[in-house]
């Protein structure tokens, strides 16, 4: 897919993994990105290096989600970069409690801070967005736009949110999924037909986790997806392009699962 025109999309938590490979998909289908990081510049900066490599713009905007003054700060400055043509929103930025400084940390301590970024973060960053771009439809008298055009968020859930699985992992990332992803339903309600909010659900994608997995959670992995292997940060890339694309103007309150199948013959 190519979009027609020269969006402007912003990919929050876009210094790597899967923001990473969103940011570049969109750079491939000609959209100019916003590349969003928090500690992680040298990332930020990396991303972007690849975005403008494919012929489009890219800005990097450094800042921690857990500040509401930085959420004014990123939704002014994505607004005025993108000359109120902004296109697309993904709420991807989440934070990394499995491998990073807060692996050892305490399972409250985990718990606190994933509400943090992830939900409360997210949902404020979100709701502030979304006035600011209703406002600018509002002023550009845009509600009579092709449906085709239509501005779209898409957020970043977990596909076992609704099933559960064991463990503190289970239990945290639940937990907070499940809120990230009812939010996006509540959202779509409340956004439409101004704005489509739709919800991808990545299920055993290959992140820097997915490389260190052990014997044990590689196969359980595999097995758990009817195709019988892990998913890349590509294959969640190509779902949310689809659902920012033109082919998805139908889709809104949408959870689109990118887990190869869930295989349910496995015990």
């Amino acid at each position: 897919m190519r979009f027609l025109d020269s969006p402007f999309v912003v990919v929050t938590g876009s210094s790597s993994g899967i923001g990473r490979a969103i940011a570049v998909a969109c750079a491939q289908a000609g959209a100019n990105v916003l590349v969003h990081g928090c500690k992680n510049l040298a990332g930020a900066e990396e991303t972007a290096e690849l975005v403008c490599s494919l012929g489009v713009q890219s800005l990097v905007v450094m800042g921690d989600l857990r500040d509401e003054t930085f959420h004014l700060q990123l939704v002014q400055q994505a607004f005025q970069w993108s000359g109120e043509r902004l296109t697309a929103w993904i709420h991807n930025a989440g934070v990394d409690v499995l491998t990073a400084d807060l692996a050892q940390a305490s399972f409250l301590t985990k718990l606190d801070r994933l509400w943090e970024v992830d939900v409360r973060g997210t949902m404020a960053l979100a709701r502030l967005a979304a006035d600011r771009w209703l406002e600018s439809l509002a002023s550009a008298s845009a509600q009579s736009q092709p449906a085709s055009q239509t501005p779209s968020m898409v957020f970043i859930g977990w596909d076992q949110a609704t099933a559960g699985m064991e463990g503190d992992a289970g239990q945290m990332f639940g937990a907070i999924k499940g809120a990230v992803m009812s939010f996006s339903l509540a959202l779509a309600q409340s956004l439409a037909p101004q704005i489509r909010v739709n919800c991808v659900a990545p299920g055993w994608i290959r992140t820097e986790w997915g490389q260190t997995a052990d014997e044990y959670w590689d196969q359980r992995a595999i097995r758990s997806s009817l195709i019988g292997r892990w998913g890349t940060p590509e294959d969640v890339a190509a779902a949310v392009l689809y659902l920012i694309g033109p082919s998805a103007s139908f889709q809104t309150g949408q959870i689109l699962n990118v887990n190869g199948g869930w295989n349910r013959r496995v015990n």
